[in-house]
């Protein structure tokens, strides 16, 4: 007799109900770039579609995704001064707590992240304290945790560490726990590879170092034992979330991490895989409804909870239609 599983196959309606996997929009973490000012939406030259805006358009951009079931916003300050301490990161009525707060008044209910590294803060662009030219880790955990808390008591919900700095968690748990932001949760970026993939973010974020690179704290795109190793250290230290960065090719490593533990699993499908989609499909190359739902599809399948994505809103509403 011949196994016919394409029984399971031959119409729209059995291949929806036969699917292991769905991306649904409670899935889905929709970034947001927040500068200062008022009425203002920059557009990123590399990123079609997305843009840095002020809080009053940022909260126009929330009311839309929340018309599409997107509920959960990760943002990213682009303040108006830098300085080698980062100081406008953590700094009384800095852009990201001035965000929360409004974003908190008119939408409660949302899901609040803030990514929490100094980067975009800073005028070297790394991601911490620059000391005779090579990063001071433990500095540096000094103003992520500062960060964290400002952003905490601003209403913010999650806090994300990025800076890939060694204790990072630790220091964010307990100086939150010394605040009394117990429920404030750690999403940790536990696995962040010194990628090719960030280009279009950099624009973004204005956060490209001014000389050397990450390769000495982000990870090397060779390993993938190490990534155990980095996430492993992580949730002892008291992560809530996991993430793996970028996603689209550290899907093996998706995979890895969602095998080992058991704590939420986070994929971030970064600017640079966002930014070669759409220029293929502005080429005519691709169809971009189609091979972002595969996109998307592929991560939950490898094992992702949720997914951190620019495509969140074109996604949504192209299903619509």
């Amino acid at each position: 007799m011949i196994r016919r599983p394409r029984r399971l196959r031959t119409s729209s309606s059995i291949r929806k109900y036969t699917q292991e996997h769905t991306v649904q929009a409670h899935d889905l973490i929709f970034p947001l770039f927040v500068v200062s000012g008022e009425n203002r939406k920059i557009e990123i030259s590399s990123m079609p579609g997305i843009h840095k805006m002020s809080i009053d358009n940022i909260l126009l951009e929330i009311e839309e995704c929340v018309s599409l079931g997107i509920e959960a916003f990760i943002l990213f300050g682009t303040p108006d001064t830098k300085d080698a301490l980062a100081s406008s990161a953590y700094a009384d009525g800095n852009i990201i707590e001035i965000a929360s707060k409004a974003i908190k008044a008119k939408f409660p209910e949302v899901w609040l992240i803030a990514d929490i590294c100094v980067c975009s803060y800073t005028d070297h662009g790394h991601c911490g304290v620059l000391k005779n030219g090579k990063i001071d880790n433990d500095l540096s955990l000094d103003l992520l945790a500062k960060m964290a808390v400002s952003c905490a008591k601003a209403g913010i919900d999650t806090v994300a560490p990025s800076a890939m700095m060694d204790g990072q968690i630790e220091a964010l748990r307990s100086a939150l726990d010394k605040e009394n932001l117990v429920e404030t949760s750690v999403m940790s970026y536990s696995a962040k590879y010194f990628s090719s993939f960030y280009g279009p973010f950099r624009e973004a974020a204005d956060s490209a170092p001014q000389e050397g690179d990450r390769s000495t704290y982000q990870m090397d795109p060779a390993n993938s034992k190490e990534a155990i190793v980095e996430t492993e250290l992580d949730v002892a230290q008291g992560a809530d979330f996991i993430m793996v960065k970028p996603a689209m090719s550290y899907m093996d490593i998706i995979s890895k991490l969602n095998d080992a533990f058991d704590i939420p699993l986070v994929a971030y499908n970064v600017s640079g895989e966002y930014s070669m989609i759409k220029a293929a499909a502005e080429k005519g190359w691709v169809d971009e409804k189609k091979i972002v739902s595969e996109l998307l599809l592929s991560f939950k399948r490898a094992g992702a909870n949720l997914i951190i994505t620019y495509f969140a809103k074109d996604f949504l509403n192209s299903s619509k239609s």
